[in-house]
């Protein structure tokens, strides 16, 4: 028998920091066996050090690097003896600004990561999912898949994405018995933030900035559900169905909104 000794496991990308660490410790203090997956090694191994040795197994991956993470799947494999009971595709950069003024390998490693990322593991992962009955495909979008939004459009662009394939999937993968759904987070106080946006965060409302164990006890939740979008905070649905049902509104509400003037301000700047 492998290292997880039976117990049920979740895969982590982006595990050492934000909501993939407070994700990581929450399953594991409910007696998972935790794979936690990073770029930041140093980072993981204090995660290690926290969780216990025997109660995970951290690795250094590149997502967008397929053979990395075929050599990742593998170890885990190896751990829990070809079982995966939750797969949380939780990576992803943010490299804002104004579109037309963004260096183009920026644009790229949005791409590469948030989304190509996603892709390479679900791909990698289903014959784990398959094997293991119960199992679940889960994955960070963001309150950006509501409505594209402006200086972050090639991170929403990927949301959207990752959301679209979320609901695509949650049909596809119903033939296996695996269930998937996504997360929604609005203003999410991790790294991917940029500071001076947690300082100007409200201190209510939608976009008011949440811990990242918010984010981590709706993974939990999802894991025994069949709800297919989770909304960090719950308010943000409406979001979604006004950009929905009043697209023209939603972008006109925008373009009168703070994230707007700012641009403008950097774009005349620029001129």
């Amino acid at each position: 028998m492998g290292k997880a000794q039976g117990r049920k496991s979740i895969f982590i990308t982006g595990a050492a920091s934000g909501m993939g660490r407070e994700t990581a410790l929450l399953f594991a203090g409910k007696g998972w066996f935790v794979g936690g997956f990073d770029v930041q090694a140093e980072a993981l191994n204090a995660l290690a050090a926290e969780i216990g040795a025997d109660n995970c197994i951290v690795r250094r991956l590149d997502v967008t690097d397929r053979e990395d993470y075929k050599a990742a799947i593998a170890a885990f494999a190896a751990a829990t003896d070809g079982k995966m009971d939750m797969l949380y595709n939780n990576a992803g950069i943010g490299r804002g600004g104004p579109f037309a003024d963004q260096p183009f390998e920026d644009v790229l490693a949005v791409v590469q990561v948030n989304f190509i990322g996603v892709l390479i593991g679900i791909h990698l992962s289903v014959p784990l999912l398959k094997a293991t009955p119960g199992s679940m495909c889960f994955t960070t979008s963001s309150s950006s898949a509501t409505f594209g939004m402006p200086g972050i459009a090639v991170y929403s662009a990927t949301k959207h994405a990752v959301k679209g394939l979320t609901e695509a999937l949650s049909i596809e993968f119903k033939a296996y018995g695996i269930r998937v759904a996504d997360v929604l987070p609005g203003l999410i106080d991790t790294p991917i933030i940029p500071r001076e946006a947690v300082a100007a965060a409200a201190s209510d409302g939608m976009f008011r900035l949440i811990p990242p164990i918010e984010v981590a006890k709706v993974v939990w939740e999802a894991y025994h559900s069949d709800k297919l979008h989770w909304y960090v905070p719950p308010e943000l649905i409406e979001l979604d169905k006004s950009a929905t049902l009043e697209p023209e509104k939603t972008r006109d509400s925008l373009a009168t909104g703070t994230i707007f003037s700012l641009l403008k301000e950097q774009a005349d700047a620029a001129k």
